[in-house]
This record gives C-alpha cells, structure tokens and sequence, in this order.
C-alpha cells in the first residue's frame, strides 16, 4: 500500500471538514465527487447553491455549499478581516469586498474562524495567492515563526527514506532562509512526516559540506540552524551538515559521517535555500519517476495546502485526505 493509499484511508476516521473555495473549476469538483463517495472527510464548496447539481457523489450529507453573500456569520468574518488587516490601512469596506469576492480569503476566514479544519487551493490561483492569502487569514504557529512549503515524497526505491517516503523541505516559500527560518523549517518538517508517515522523523540539514569537509558563510548557516532547532524542539533526532549522499546513503554515511544518528538513513530532507529545494524536489520527480504531493503549508497553526495549476483530480483528492489526517 501507497502512502497515499493509507492517508486517503485515515482520512476517513478523522472526520474533517475541508474547504474547497475554487469551485468554478471543473477538476475541483470532479474530485468532490470522488471525496463524498469514499466519505473521506466533509466538504465546505465556496460558491452558487446552484453547484449542487453538478456535485454528484452518493454521500451529499457530507457537502455544503456556501454562498459568501448568504453566509450566516458574514459580519463576523468581516470584522475579522478588518481586525487582521486595518494596519495595512484597509478600510472595513474594504473587508467586506475581498471576504465577499474572494473566495480564497472567505475560505481561509472560514478556517481562522473554526468553522472548517483546513483549506485547500491552488488549481487556479498561484502559490503566491494562495500564500498571501494564508499570511492574510491564518495563524502563524509563534513556536515555528516562519511558513514554509513542504512535499511528500515517494520514490520507487523502498532502501531510501521510510520505504521510500521521504518529506522534503523548504521547496516553495522562502528563497533564502537564515539560520533561524531554516531551523523553523526543519521541526515543521519534521513534524509533518510525524503526521502522515508516522515513525521517528530522522532530519538531515542539507549543505554541499559534510561534517566539516568544506567551508563558507552557508555551510555556518546550516551549522547555526541546528543548533537552533535542537533548541526549538530538544527531542528532535536532526543532524547537519550534511550531503545529499551523507544523508541517504548508509556506505557513504560511513566514509562522511559515522558518528552521525540521521546520516545515510534520513527522512526528512531540508534544502539550504529554495533554489536547491526546487531543483531538488523537481529532479526527484522527474527523474526517478517519483510521487510529488505539495506545497504543503507549514508554520500555521491550521493546515493548509497549495496546489499546482497544472494538478490532476486525483492531486486535489489527495491534498484533501492529507488536510484531513494534519488537522
């Protein structure tokens, strides 16, 4: 069984309800329809109740469609938009035009509110969007202090990782993290693969060094992050710097790094910098035919999920599973 064959099926004991706010896309409620019928977790559909006639899953119980303009709490909503945003100098009229029109700041507000687990977007907003929007409505986790976009990797090659599950971060937000970000980074990772994986996340803090075996003004970066995150999180099993062979190759782990805890059998990846996670993530993808489900959101206090524009049916139903099992 998939990773994501056994989240999709932990998702339906979590009993979640998830916002969709994108529904004037066709591939968004194609996978409502696949959601509603494995009751993997309730469904909050952003839009005309005139929806409900292309929603045709068995178990429409588990949806409810909300017209922004309708909503019973729609004052509340807006005034705490207002509240979140009036030291930018929004207007409260302001506030009740973009809760009103913008489905994706209504669905966060509905997050930030309580009254849904989680959101998902992203199929067609960009991640900036979808971003902006959660630094706009969500929480950011005091503990963490940084949002970061996080994959789920799965790779053919069950030797590496957890049987070849991996998660890798940052890949999507921050483009040149410092010390402190990049330790926030690493225990949101790590506690990311703690919820969907569920083993002891074993944490490598990747660098073109390994344990002293070059120099540079990066290299200390990396060295000050995990000392940062050590102190963020005292039981975390992370180690660093290390190379991307030191960290997930036990006979080069060996020659580099023997000492080490994580070396040669880490799970949780986490990139310098968002050149390298992109780069990093993408080459894994294409090149070893490997699963990509991201950009999670990390560093809220409420899950969230970005999409890629060009993501399948089955990617929405799978970010949603994953919302479901993280909230």
């Amino acid at each position: 069984m998939s990773i994501l064959d056994d989240i999709r099926k932990r998702a339906v004991k979590c009993s979640k309800k998830i916002v969709l706010p994108e529904s004037e896309d066709a591939r968004t409620l194609d996978a409502i329809n696949i959601i509603l019928n494995k009751k993997m977790t309730k469904i909050i559909l952003v839009g005309e109740e005139s929806l409900s006639r292309k929603i045709k899953g068995k178990n429409l119980s588990g949806i409810e469609i909300i017209n922004p303009t309708k909503y019973r709490d729609l004052e509340a909503l807006i005034s705490k938009y207002y509240e979140l945003r009036k030291h930018k100098g929004i207007t409260i009229e302001e506030a009740r035009d973009a809760v009103m029109n913008n489905f994706l700041i209504f669905g966060a507000m509905l997050v930030r509110a309580g009254a849904a687990d989680g959101f998902v977007a992203g199929a067609n907003n960009t991640t900036a969007d979808v971003i902006r929007c959660g630094l706009r409505c969500l929480e950011i986790d005091k503990n963490i202090g940084v949002v970061s976009g996080a994959f789920l990797m799965e790779v053919p090659d069950p030797d590496y990782g957890e049987k070849g599950v991996f998660v890798f971060s940052d890949c999507a937000v921050n483009v040149e993290p410092d010390a402190k970000q990049l330790a926030g980074i690493a225990v949101s990772a790590a506690g990311l693969f703690k919820q969907l994986v569920g083993p002891e996340p074993r944490v490598a803090l990747l660098s073109y060094s390994s344990k002293g075996s070059a120099k540079g003004p990066l290299v200390e970066k990396v060295k000050e992050a995990l000392k940062l995150a050590r102190t963020i999180s005292p039981g975390i099993l992370i180690d660093g710097e290390l190379q991307a062979d030191s960290a997930i190759v036990p006979e080069v782990a060996l020659k580099k790094s023997a000492a080490s805890e994580v070396a040669g059998r880490a799970n949780v990846l986490i990139f310098p910098d968002l050149n390298s996670g992109n780069i990093g993530y993408k080459l894994i993808q294409r090149l070893a035919n490997a699963r990509a489900i991201g950009p999670l959101l990390q560093g809220f206090t409420r899950p969230a999920s970005d999409l890629s524009r060009g993501c399948s049916v089955d990617d929405i139903v799978d970010a949603a599973a994953i919302i479901a099992v993280r909230a």
